[in-house]
């Protein structure tokens, strides 16, 4: 299907743009290249740090996140060793010539929290002593699970700098959970928040779900209040995908996501952003809702469409101006074990081993889908003073499909920006700007 038949379908769930190109497109790198030569020229002043914990205690039905369930005999202090081999091999790369600058910094999943305490110590000595990054200095954003989220991991997170907690919550209703394939119960959830609000973290984030198996207006409603009794700093409302080779897809027939359940989808939606609009919050982009009074995140000098990323752990990326790499990708159980042994057996992380080229076209379009696509919306100007030319010139086509539908409330000489509904189908919308090859590139990869 090409960019202007996915806009024209308008199926409002399609593929959630999180990063471009999606590491489905990504294939192995010939020469496997020394990173000393990625990293030659690139610019070190404004770098994110990603660290990548992939284990958790359960996995839910709808997740095709790179993670798998345990980690037997002693799997996570190795995992820790090789992260700390590949943090020092990173950190030689980038050399001295220029100084090595972080602006902001992750961890994620999987569930970080499922490292016990001193394991958590040890991730955060290895972004500090290894990589130079300053945790208590720059935003540190940290996931977590209800089962994971215990004191004596908090109290870690938060001496060590956290400035964010994310709690993956999804529901509050138990029937809607175990629909759901993520056994919780609503006591334990309750806990968790406590103990984080406990911790004095600046802000608090929870994940919501809608478009679960017998999720009606009224459980989703129910979700939304218990969330805001917690008067969290941000929320996240998550459209339910059905993925191949997750615990829902496995049973599901290709149809299930059929326009009934785009339809349902859509309302659910349409009542959380209304929801929360109302109790004090404002919509930051399609799934992203933030407290109006809530502290400020990251340096003003930060921008995600240009600067570079430092991913380490398996399931990492890392961005150059001109490669995404990684390593190799999967969903299914039995492929992600034998990546995770793979990676913790690596001694040499000094070169780049799967990844994809980012030439003008594509760094245009991803600079473009990491702008359009937050309700804030393109500055032309910075558009056309990083790349020399117009969006409406590049991406004509689209802009006019995505304004005669009534998806663009500005598209002017200051300023590009989606309308309400243009937000509602950005996983429509962001798709539609994927180019011929990544297209292609995505349409041939075999889930594993």
């Amino acid at each position: 299907m090409t960019a202007t038949e996915t806009l024209v379908s308008v199926r409002p769930y399609q593929h959630y743009v999180y990063a471009y190109p999606h590491k489905t497109a990504y294939r192995k790198l010939s020469g496997d290249p020394r990173l000393a030569g990625l990293w030659a020229g690139e610019s070190r002043q404004a770098l994110s740090l990603y660290a990548h914990i992939p284990f958790c205690e359960v996995r839910c039905g709808f997740c095709n996140l790179f993670t798998r369930i345990g980690a037997p005999d002693g799997l996570t202090g190795r995992y820790l060793d090789a992260l700390e081999r590949q943090a020092i091999a990173v950190r030689e790369a980038l050399g001295d010539a220029e100084p090595v600058r972080f602006a902001n910094a992750a961890f994620g999943g999987g569930t970080p929290t499922y490292l016990e305490a001193a394991e958590l110590e040890r991730l955060c000595d290895i972004a500090e002593r290894h990589m130079g990054a300053d945790l208590r200095a720059v935003p540190l954003s940290v996931e977590a699970s209800p089962a994971t989220a215990t004191a004596d991991r908090l109290a870690v997170l938060a001496e060590r700098g956290t400035t964010r907690l994310s709690l993956g919550v999804q529901t509050f209703v138990a029937e809607e959970a175990r629909a759901a394939v993520r056994p919780q119960r609503r006591s334990d959830v309750e806990a968790a928040l406590s103990r984080i609000r406990d911790t004095g973290v600046p802000v608090l984030n929870i994940d919501l779900i809608y478009g679960i198996d017998g999720q009606t207006a009224a459980s989703w409603r129910l979700s939304l209040d218990a969330a805001l009794a917690w008067w969290p700093e941000e929320i996240y409302l998550y459209p339910l995908y059905v993925r191949p080779l997750t615990g829902l897809g496995r049973d599901a027939d290709p149809e299930i996501a059929d326009r009934d359940w785009d339809e349902a989808r859509l309302w659910r939606y349409r009542e959380g952003r209304d929801h929360l609009l109302a109790h004090g919050y404002e919509q930051v982009s399609m799934r992203m809702f933030r407290r109006v009074d809530a502290p400020p995140q990251g340096p003003d000098d930060y921008a995600c469409q240009t600067d570079g990323m430092i991913g380490l752990g398996c399931g990492a990326r890392s961005y150059t101006s001109k490669l995404h790499y990684s390593f190799d990708y999967a969903v299914g159980m039995g492929q992600i074990r034998t990546i995770i042994d793979d990676y913790t057996a690596t001694e040499d992380f000094g070169r780049a081993v799967h990844g994809r080229e980012v030439d003008e076209d594509e760094a245009r379009r991803r600079h473009l889908l990491q702008s359009l696509l937050q309700a804030r919306g393109l500055p032309v100007a910075d558009y056309r003073r990083r790349f020399g030319s117009d969006p409406y010139a590049d991406f004509a086509v689209e802009l006019d499909l995505l304004a005669a539908r009534g998806w663009l409330a500005e598209a002017g000489a200051g300023l590009l920006r989606l309308s309400a509904e243009g937000l509602a189908h950005s996983d429509a919308i962001g798709p539609g700007f994927f180019s011929p090859a990544v297209r292609a590139a995505m349409a041939a990869y075999e889930p594993k």
